[in-house]
This record gives C-alpha cells, structure tokens and sequence, in this order.
C-alpha cells in the first residue's frame, strides 16, 4: 500500500475488519471497505469504480481442505470483478515447474491463479519462490534457525536449489505491472540474481551477521518430523511449517526470461545484498507488516468479540491510582512484551510460553512488531492485539491452547490533578469441566503475577513522569 500511494495510486482497501489497520500510518490516505472474500456478496461495493485489483489471499493450513478453499474464494473473487468491470488482476504465487510432482502447498497456489482467471478478467500472476525481507514467514524461518542453532542437523530439503527474491524486488514487479499493460493475462516467474540451497541461504545469512554455523546432512528427517523441530527452534506454527518444509523438495527457480522482457529496468538484488536490507529495516523497526499479522496464523477465521461478563464469563480485575498521566500510563503498557519482558517474574511468562509451544501454541517466540509502538491485529508474544483506543485502553487476546477464550484487558482512566486510574482485567470464557478446572487451577498463579504486574506498571509509569517532569525543568 506505501509503495502504491509513493506511485501516486488511489487505493482503496477490503478488510474483514477496519480496526486492524489502526495505527497504520497511511490508513487515512486510502479508503476502507469491509467486506470477507468467502462471503461473495460483500465484494461488490469494494470493487465498484476500481480497474485494478491486487489478490493476496491464502488460507495456508495442514489440512488438504485449504485448496479447495483457496480455488472457491478465487473464483468468486474473479466472478465479482468481472461483474464489477474490474479490468486487470494482479496475483502473487508460488514458484515450481508445473510438469513436477509439486506439494500441495504450491500447486494451491498455482490453482488459485488459474480459478482467478476463470472469469475473463486477465490477470498477471507472478511466482516467487522464498521472499527475503523482514516480515517474511520463509525468511523467519531462516533467521531464527541460523541465530539459534551453532550446528544444524540438515535434512535433504535444506540442499534443494531455489532462487530467493528481495522483498524490494517483488513490490518493483508489483506496481510496475499496472503501468505494463504486456504484462496482463502471463504468468511471470520472477527470482533474485541468485540461485541457492536452502543451506546455502543459512550460511549466506550467518556471513551477513558474522556467525559461524556448520551444517550436518542427515539422510533421513520426514517433513513432519521437520516441521515439529523449526517449530521448537522458530516463532513458527507446526500448522504452517509442514506445508512449506514439504514444499522444499521441489526445486524453485526461474525457467524463462518473461520478466527480464517486460521489466528490463528491474534488475534484481543479490541474496546477501537482500538480507542486509532487510536487517537494517528490523534493526530500525521499519517493519510495515510481518506474518504474524495475520489471524490465520494462529486463530484461522475466529473474529475478534465484543467482551461481556455475562454467558459465563470468568473475570478478575484489579485497579490502583498511578500518579501519572494516561499518556505516561499508556506508554508503559505498549511496551509489554517482546523483548523488554513483562516487568514482573519474566521467568514465569517464559514457562508459561515453553509450556504453550509444547502444546502447538506461539509460546514467546513471536515477540513483537515493533519495541514501542503496537496496533490492533499484531502479535504480541502469545496475545494479539485485538483492540485498540490510544492514550486509553489495550486489550490483548490470549492464543495459547487453552480450554477456552481469554483476554487481558488494560484501562488508563484520567483523574484529577493529573492522576491516572489503572484498571486491569483477566477474563475468560472457560470450554466445559476442563475450562474451568484450568481458571481455577491457575488462580493462585494469577494472583501473584498480576497482583504484582499492575504495581510494576504503576511504579514505571511513575518513574516516566517524573524524569520526564524533571528534563522540562532542567530545560527550563
């Protein structure tokens, strides 16, 4: 959406839910339409007066029903933009020759293309293979496994060649297709100047970073068995990974020059070159977007709710005066997380996290977008944020496996005299016997940990205002 609005594009927005781009700093440059692409009938209004639309739906899973799925939801996206006049598609696939024995993983994605097209309205489909940038689930998975692990066992899928692709690249191809009109109704398949292992991206990220790392060949580690130890070692979900770590028997690399005819001015970037960007964007927190945004990677389609204490709701609230503003207050709560931890028994929170991943859960590892600021929609360890009002109230969705629905929900009240009430709030909805043996069980722990996280909140957001009192003097 930046690179389009830089572009000078009018660009209007479909989401299930507005709130989830709050905080995002061009959501007042475009227009936002709410509409769900597996209910047909909502498309109309958002793709009324647009010529162009840009497809980037996916239900990746490790079920077989996601093909399917993603083959009805294209064909119903294509059937509203014909009938809406919608004159080019433009669609981001996966890469793999078509005549392989592909996984189900790409050939869904090179499925999805075809049912846009069934329609008449041409589209443009480009396949990419491993898109390197901060952000990217794929490049994740080698980040984290190389920062990790000193020495990697490596499996036969780490030694299969791809052609990796600077995110920078993929948004060029992007935006230039609308000003190509060549490029309408083709397949492109586009790639980085280099042509890899997956070991060999392991070894090039761990030069970048000046690490040392010995890869280990095994002749035997099943996908499955895979996907269960980089979801140990990585943020990333067992659910998504096996799809992908399937998919990494087939060989992905560029078979024509399609692309280099269409857009000789795009000459792609080196794979060291790409990891360096994407490093320098992590490191100065210019991430626009990681994979963790998306709700699917851990609450498939589930919407966010509207909190109520009725139908059984479990609730704990504490609350204290803070001798701070709400701003000062906020300010601490949004920081919660990710690195800095969570003020009180971090320990504790990491426990809790490890025991998740044992279960499948995110555990802690997904830590956070940015250090400082959050918006509604992010990963915040193993919540998301589910809803937003700055200066005044955060409210975190739990998704650990846990026998039922919980949130922890903060409120920074203003009082007189510059003063700030603290309302902290646990709820949970239990799932039968076992939902509530769980909130009983855990009371004990809770009222230790949170009991002392709102006093740690409190005594930080005290210590902000007044050093923050104390440099307006001293600048007076």
């Amino acid at each position: 959406v930046p690179t389009l609005l830089e572009t000078g594009y009018q660009v209007r927005c479909l989401v299930r839910d507005a709130r989830r781009l709050q905080g995002r700093p061009w959501s007042d440059q475009v227009e936002v339409v709410e509409g769900d692409a597996n209910i047909p009938e909502t498309l109309a209004p958002a793709m009324e007066g647009v010529w162009a639309a840009y497809y980037f739906i996916h239900s990746l899973t490790d079920t077989k029903e996601y093909r399917e799925r993603d083959k009805i939801v294209a064909r119903d996206f294509g059937r509203a933009a014909k009938e809406a006049g919608i004159e080019r598609i433009i669609y981001l696939g996966g890469l793999g020759d078509p005549s392989d024995d592909l996984s189900d993983h790409l050939r869904s994605r090179q499925e999805t293309g075809a049912a846009l097209a069934e329609a008449g309205v041409p589209v443009t489909e480009f396949r990419a293979a491993v898109i390197v940038g901060a952000g990217s689930l794929s490049f994740e998975m080698v980040r984290y496994l190389t920062e990790r692990l000193p020495a990697m066992i490596c499996p036969r899928w780490v030694y299969t060649r791809i052609q990796p692709i600077a995110i920078r690249d993929v948004l060029r191809y992007l935006v230039g297709a609308l000003s190509v009109p060549e490029s309408a109704g083709q397949v492109i398949e586009i790639g980085g100047a280099d042509v890899l292992t997956y070991g060999d991206m392991m070894k090039g990220y761990a030069k970048v970073r000046g690490l040392r790392r010995l890869l280990i060949p095994v002749p035997v580690l099943t996908p499955r068995l895979s996907a269960h130890w980089v979801h140990w070692m990585t943020p990333v979900h067992t659910g998504l990974i096996y799809p992908l770590i399937e998919g990494l028997r087939n060989e992905v690399v560029v078979r024509d020059d399609t692309a280099q005819a269409l857009f000789p001015e795009i000459e792609p970037s080196g794979y060291e070159t790409a990891v360096k960007r994407a490093l320098a964007n992590l490191d100065a927190g210019q991430v626009e977007t990681r994979w963790t945004d998306s709700l699917t990677s851990s609450q498939g389609d589930q919407p966010p709710v509207e909190l109520s204490t009725e139908k059984g709701m479990q609730l704990e609230r504490r609350q204290g005066i803070v001798n701070a503003r709400p701003e000062a207050v906020y300010q601490v709560l949004t920081g919660l997380g990710g690195d800095r931890g969570w003020l009180y028994a971090d320990w504790m929170w990491r426990l809790r996290g490890a025991a998740d991943r044992l279960v499948g859960g995110p555990g802690l590892r997904r830590g956070r977008r940015d250090r400082d600021e959050i918006r509604a929609g992010d990963a915040l360890d193993f919540f998301r944020v589910e809803a937003i009002e700055p200066g005044r109230l955060i409210r975190l969705r739990s998704e650990m496996v846990i026998p039922g629905e919980a949130w922890l929900q903060f409120e920074a009240q203003p009082l007189p005299d510059g003063q700030t009430r603290l309302v902290q709030t646990i709820l949970m909805a239990p799932k039968g016997l076992l939902g509530f043996l769980y909130w009983y069980g855990l009371y004990p722990f809770h009222g230790l940990i949170f009991k002392n996280l709102i006093e740690a909140i409190t005594e930080r957001a005290e210590e902000m205002s007044q050093q923050e009192e104390a440099s307006k003097l001293s600048a007076q």
